[in-house]
């Protein structure tokens, strides 16, 4: 069955399945656990994040074989995937948060910051966008590592803190959406507050403020972006291995693979 036709058939389905007791995450589940059905696989979502639906008692188990491999509800993979292959295949399909990774990289150029900023802006969000929200900066910073300057992972770790404390040199005021969604009363834990002066006296704060300040999250409607925008960057800047992201046996390949396989059962 083509992806689509998926789709339309299982929204069709999970609509008289939902009622209005449910939050989003047990909705998002029925749909897939739907999806699931109609392919005749069992699909086991990874825990983390999914605490609302353990609560509710879970879902009930589908029939067929537990998943391993690909997914047929998300497009395969090359072989030896690229870092552009990621972006086409995963994170991209988050439309907001995909074209915010690209907005933002598009906006340090513009700018006239180095590869290594650009580059930066680039990946600052991809463990929200394909892995993890929790400390995000800190995830994305490990999935890039072996392929980027110390640099670089250095200001993708950093920025998550960062953009907690306004900074007048760099113009930069806390962001009103976090007033708005956090409430006016939140304080940022310690761990995040200890990072400030840790940075603050690092040579490559300038860096991560340069993320920093190009993490917006209102950009030119006017403005399309596509990751191939970005090869040059990526060229100079990403060290990519030959055997492919998730099979060249780094200390972050899992990670990758993850991506990859996203509802392995192991």
């Amino acid at each position: 069955m083509h992806r689509d036709d998926l789709l339309q058939k299982a929204r069709d389905l999970a609509r008289s399945r939902v009622t209005d007791q449910m939050d989003l995450d047990e909705k998002v589940d029925i749909l897939e656990h739907t999806m699931a059905e109609l392919l005749d696989i069992q699909v086991m979502k990874p825990f983390v994040g999914r605490v609302g639906t353990t609560v509710a008692g879970g879902m009930e188990r589908a029939s067929g074989r537990w998943l391993m491999g690909d997914d047929p509800r998300l497009e395969p993979m090359p072989e030896k995937p690229t870092l552009a292959d990621f972006f086409r295949h995963r994170f991209l399909k988050d439309k907001v948060g995909g074209n915010h990774l690209l907005q933002s990289a598009h906006l340090a150029r513009t700018k006239g910051c180095s590869d290594n900023v650009v580059l930066a802006c680039l990946l600052h969000d991809i463990s929200v966008v394909g892995l993890i929200r929790n400390d995000h900066g800190h995830w994305a910073a490990q999935m890039v590592e072996p392929y980027v300057e110390p640099e670089v992972a250095w200001a993708i770790k950093h920025h998550q803190s960062l953009r907690f404390r306004a900074d007048p040199d760099y113009d930069y005021d806390y962001p009103a959406f976090y007033t708005e969604v956090f409430g006016e009363e939140y304080d940022p834990p310690a761990y995040v507050k200890e990072e400030w002066a840790y940075c603050q006296s690092h040579k490559w704060f300038d860096t991560a403020m340069q993320v920093v300040v190009n993490d917006l999250y209102a950009f030119d409607p006017n403005v399309t972006l596509d990751i191939d925008d970005f090869a040059d960057v990526i060229a100079r800047a990403f060290d990519q291995p030959s055997e492919g992201l998730g099979f060249d046996k780094s200390p972050v390949a899992h990670m990758w693979r993850t991506l990859i396989w996203p509802n392995n059962f192991l």
